[in-house]
């Protein structure tokens, strides 16, 4: 397999020392108002991508471990230092620790396995990145996350992720950069296009669809991946835009909604069911589902649902 799988085209707007916030995108999917519920404690989260800077300060403590698959620093599969950028970013919208500086990720007391798959350049051979799903399903990870893709439908990256499937593992993909703002411009990326997987596209900190997204009949819901802030190489932090960005919020929502979802239901849901318990926790937003599957994902969607029903049965009460 020569081909290559490729971080998707994205957009670095500013790079920062210090920063002491929580980022607009995990404020915009409503993550702060769910903490009191989960902050994605004992959820494991396999990020697929250019390593990690594991000292930085908002991620050490995460890190439970990791592997490299790639040929950086001679093939040395413990050392998966990133290089690019790309992969702490990731990591840090997904679980950058609640320390009291720097930013906050989604659920941030999730833990991360980081599995380089990508070279320092941003691209990985197909064997790369299936070696690294199936040891993420050997570790029995909770959820994986791949913010990659290539155009080549190669059957046994297929097969990885199906076998993931099989183990209860979520699998989430970015659907990918190439879009032109057209609702039906049907660019198909892999592994974001397979229907198996959690296909996440893009939209603005204003809520609106990003150019650069893909849209195509495969796309399950939106996160925020315009002007996203988080971790970066060297103990920094950036502003980056792209589906890749997007595709992090979405990761680390399924931390929180697992932990939440099997106290709830007493016992550990399946695959479908925990996509069931995202997909209702989306807010379709006027875009074709093209662009935007189901819609943005707004974890408190349950609870306004819930409010607005019972408002209504107390007026009908009242009237009777």
């Amino acid at each position: 397999m020569e081909e290559k799988l490729h971080l998707f085209p994205y957009q670095v707007i500013e790079k920062v020392e210090v920063v002491s916030e929580v980022p607009k995108g995990i404020e915009l999917i409503a993550a702060p108002k769910i903490w009191e519920k989960s902050k994605g404690k004992g959820i494991t989260v396999a990020i697929l991508d250019t390593g990690c800077d594991v000292n930085h300060p908002d991620l050490s403590e995460r890190i439970m471990g990791g592997r490299n698959f790639t040929d950086d620093d001679n093939g040395n599969p413990d050392v998966y230092t990133d290089y690019n950028g790309h992969g702490t970013h990731v990591a840090g919208t997904i679980a950058a620790a609640q320390n009291g500086t720097g930013v906050i990720g989604v659920a941030p007391e999730a833990s991360l396995l980081i599995l380089k798959v990508l070279d320092k350049n941003g691209s990985g051979q197909y064997d790369w990145i299936i070696n690294g799903i199936n040891y993420a399903v050997e570790q029995k990870v909770d959820i994986i996350s791949m913010s990659l893709g290539g155009p080549e439908d190669v059957p046994e990256l297929h097969q990885a992720i199906q076998n993931a499937i099989a183990k209860q593992i979520l699998v989430v993909c970015a659907a990918g950069n190439e879009g032109d703002g057209q609702e039906s411009s049907d660019e198909f990326s892999y592994p974001g296009s397979y229907n198996e997987v959690i296909s996440v596209g893009a939209i603005n900190l204003q809520r609106r669809s990003s150019e650069f997204s893909n849209s195509n009949n495969e796309v399950d819901l939106v996160g925020p991946g315009e002007e996203i802030l988080s971790t970066y190489i060297n103990g920094t932090y950036a502003i980056l835009s792209g589906t890749s960005m997007a595709t992090p919020h979405i990761s680390g929502a399924l931390a929180l909604i697992k932990e939440i979802a099997n106290k709830h239901f007493e016992r550990n849901l399946t695959e479908p069911e925990l996509y069931a318990q995202l997909i209702k926790r989306t807010v379709p937003l006027g875009n074709s589902p093209k662009l935007e599957g189901n819609g943005l994902l707004y974890l408190t969607a349950e609870d306004y649902l819930s409010d607005v029903f019972n408002q209504k049965l107390s007026a009908q009460a009242l009237k009777i």
